[in-house]
């Protein structure tokens, strides 16, 4: 049976994706981007490259922090069809391993006559050898790039490829977006008082306590997250009883800073059951 893989470097999607809609590379941080909407795009443009040939899989490749997985990460992760690889972000914020992994997989799967077609999205150079070596076993290579694509990917890289394509600035829009600046907001589920502190805040003797500061942190922690990340985040609680890391370890420092001191052990707990509740916690319009 005839399979096409696709190969997908994240890293390249929101730096060349970045260029292509505002003209100049942004941090990740300031996009956002629709998973589902990219998947379906190259589904249907590897499809098209090869007629009557079945898909095996998509591959997609990022960095992860030494603190694991982020919520986005995991969301990519439980699509169908789709296989997260993840390499490493070192302290100057570069990824390793990314690259090692996607030649390593493409070579492998061309050797085992996995695949007939593969579509690699990517400006990498180091994958013309990897295109190369494929090749030699029969494997089409399509090379994908955004718009302007001449300008980001190789020439070289776009001489071995059998097919070139490029997603245009059109295209790109319907899978990433630049987020609009944002501004703190009070939690729907916190009462705030008319001086801004919450209900509360300014008992034992204008004191906080360590529920509020913990409220206080979970509203600074959400303040800022968008409707597609706080969907993710969702379902990351529903399938499992950990805190993604990159909040939680926002909720401590946010608790550190506020308190003046770490939180104890049963502090911690408080603090992670209250942020599951609040989270997961339906809004007025999902009830």
């Amino acid at each position: 049976m005839k399979r096409h893989a696709i190969f997908v470097d994240a890293g390249y999607v929101f730096a060349q994706g970045s260029v292509s809609l505002l003209g100049s590379k942004i941090p990740r941080t300031q996009l956002r981007l629709d998973a589902p909407a990219i998947v379906t795009q190259l589904k249907s443009l590897a499809l098209t490259q090869s007629p009557g040939v079945q898909l095996l899989r998509i591959y997609w490749y990022d960095g992860a922090t030494w603190s694991g997985p982020s919520v986005d990460h995991l969301a990519i992760a439980r699509m169908d069809n789709v296989k997260l690889r993840l390499g490493s972000i070192n302290s100057a914020g570069e990824q390793k391993e990314v690259d090692f992994l996607l030649v390593t997989d493409l070579i492998d799967l061309a050797r085992n006559q996995s695949i007939c077609d593969a579509t690699i999205v990517t400006a990498d150079i180091d994958m013309r050898i990897a295109v190369q070596i494929a090749q030699t076993f029969g494997v089409r290579v399509h090379l994908v790039g955004l718009e302007p694509s001449k300008v980001s990917q190789s020439q070289l890289l776009r001489q071995e490829a059998d097919t070139v394509y490029e997603i245009t600035k059109a295209d790109v829009l319907k899978f990433l977006s630049v987020l609009a600046a944002s501004t703190p907001r009070a939690s729907s589920h916190m009462a705030v008082a008319p001086s801004g502190e919450p209900k509360g805040a300014a008992e034992s003797g204008g004191l906080k306590t360590v529920g509020h500061i913990i409220d206080e942190a979970i509203q600074k922690t959400l303040g800022d997250v968008n409707s597609g990340d706080l969907a993710n985040l969702k379902a990351a609680l529903a399938a499992s009883s950990d805190i993604p890391m990159e909040y939680d370890r926002r909720l401590l420092g946010t608790c550190r800073t506020l308190l003046k001191r770490d939180l104890t052990g049963d502090e911690r707990r408080e603090m992670r059951s209250t942020f599951r509740h609040r989270v997961l916690l339906p809004s007025p319009t999902e009830k």
